[in-house]
Parts: structure tokens; C-alpha cells; sequence
């Protein structure tokens, strides 16, 4: 099974980019997209239908904001929207599908960079998941996590490290929490497979650092130590356009 993460910064927006023709040449099983900025009601039906996937969507309350989906041609046991606390799931962030032999969350974390009370949102909703996570580890469930979480989490994943120590996004305690995460049981499959630098998800569009690959990687697959056997790839996929975000990868075996 190939799983993609994308930040599409825009799902109406990125279709007119070629969405629909990358998901059909790439053929992946799932596709993981956050930032899609629209409810499903207001996406033409060539979007919110595309065969020969299934999509699910958890938008947000307001408008043209924030919001995740998912296409998959495996039709999961069970959806779950959002985790179960207001405060958090009114963003559309978290979409959870349950696949029996595993969970797969797809998530769009918040960016800290407004304002103080938009920094302190995020590390609450950052401490939220992973109490949940912790929750459902204890259940017995192994877990996928894929999507943006707006940190960059060690100095190889973005090119101007000392620049940014003090930016939201590579603050001490949003990439401490990564460490929890982590700690927790849970393993950055990318890292697994690449550990060189220069290996970026995310570029500033103003200043078109995409050019000068000067990025962040910010998007990630986490898995739980029990799946560890079963992937068998991750991957960046830089070259592909259509958004500030490029596609990332991850190949998992059947149980």
C-alpha cells in the first residue's frame, strides 16, 4: 500500500494545477491532503468525486480555511472526525480512518507565527494528539501519522537553522514535543530511509525559495514502533508542483 501526504495549500486551487491528473499517473492507494480550504459541497464534482477513491473530508468551521481529506480506494472500518474536543476539531485538522491492522491520521497542525496566543493554540493542540495517541497505544492500535506539522524538527531539516531558532516552527519546545512524540513510541519514517541534508517539504513562495531550495521539512510519516517492518519506503517528492508543499511518501506491506 502507497500512502501520500500533501499540503495542497488549496484543494480547489491545486486542481487547477493538475491535481486530479497527479493522483491518476501516480496511482497511489491513499492520498493524504490538508489545507484544503473548502467544504465539500463547494468542490466541483470532478474534485470531491474521483474514482476510483473513496473521499472523506473533515472541513473547517470557517470558510476557505485550514481543513484535511482523504481518498482511498481501500474503504476504511470506521471514520473519525476530529478528536473529540471542540477547541480543536472546529479547524478541520485531524481525519482519522481505521483500517483494522492500523490507524492512519491525517493531520494539518497549526502554525504558530501570528501571534502568542496562536503559538500557545498550537502546543495545546500538539499536547491534545498526543494524549490521545498515548490513549490509543494503550488500546493496542498501531498507528500511521502523516501531514503538516508546521515544526521543523532537527537542524538538518531546514537550510537556515540559526536564522530561525527564535521563528515559530523551530522554536525549542515545538521540536521538544517531537522528541515526546518520539519518545513515545513512534519513529520519523523518512529518517529511516534519509538522513543527509537538503531534504525539504515546505519553501516560502514570496521569496520563491523553492529555486534556491532553501526549505523546511515540515511534513512527516510517523509510525508506531509495530510497523516498523512493514515499511518499506519513504520518500520526498520535490520536484512536484501545484503548491508552497511537495508530496511525500510512504510504501507499507500488508500485515
Amino acid at each position: 500500500m502507497e500512502i501520500i501526504s500533501w499540503n495542497v495549500n488549496g484543494i480547489r486551487a491545486a486542481a487547477k494545477k493538475g491535481l486530479q491528473e497527479y493522483m491518476t499517473e501516480r496511482d497511489a492507494d491513499i492520498y493524504c491532503f490538508q489545507e484544503i480550504k473548502a467544504y465539500p459541497g463547494q468542490l466541483p464534482p470532478a474534485i470531491r468525486t474521483i474514482e476510483p477513491w473513496h473521499a472523506y473530508f473533515h472541513p473547517a468551521q470557517r470558510k476557505g480555511y485550514s481543513g484535511t481529506a482523504i481518498y482511498t480506494k481501500q474503504q476504511p472500518k470506521s471514520i473519525t472526525v476530529g478528536m473529540g474536543r471542540h477547541r480543536f476539531d472546529n479547524e478541520g485538522r485531524i481525519l482519522t480512518l481505521d483500517f483494522g491492522d492500523f490507524l492512519l491520521y491525517n493531520g494539518y497542525f497549526p502554525n504558530g507565527t501570528a501571534r502568542k496566543e496562536r503559538l500557545q493554540y498550537k502546543l495545546d493542540f500538539y499536547d491534545f494528539f498526543l494524549d490521545h495517541l498515548n490513549g490509543q497505544l494503550a488500546r493496542g492500535k498501531e498507528i500511521l501519522i502523516c501531514g503538516d506539522l508546521n515544526t521543523a524538527h532537527r537542524e538538518i531539516d531546514l537550510a537556515r537553522p540559526a536564522e530561525n531558532s527564535k521563528t515559530s516552527g523551530f522554536l525549542p519546545e515545538e521540536r521538544a514535543w517531537i522528541d515526546k512524540l518520539l519518545a513515545a513510541g513512534f519513529i520519523d519514517t523518512f529518517r529511516v530511509f534519509d538522513d543527509s541534508a537538503e531534504n525539504y517539504t515546505w519553501w516560502d513562495m514570496k521569496t520563491r525559495a523553492r529555486d534556491r531550495n532553501v526549505g523546511w521539512r515540515i511534513d512527516y510519516f510517523f509510525a508506531s514502533e509495530g510497523l516498523r517492518n512493514r515499511i518499506t519506503a519513504a520518500g520526498i517528492e520535490a520536484d512536484q508542483q501545484g503548491s508552497d508543499h511537495c508530496p511525500i511518501s510512504l510504501t507499507i506491506t500488508d500485515s
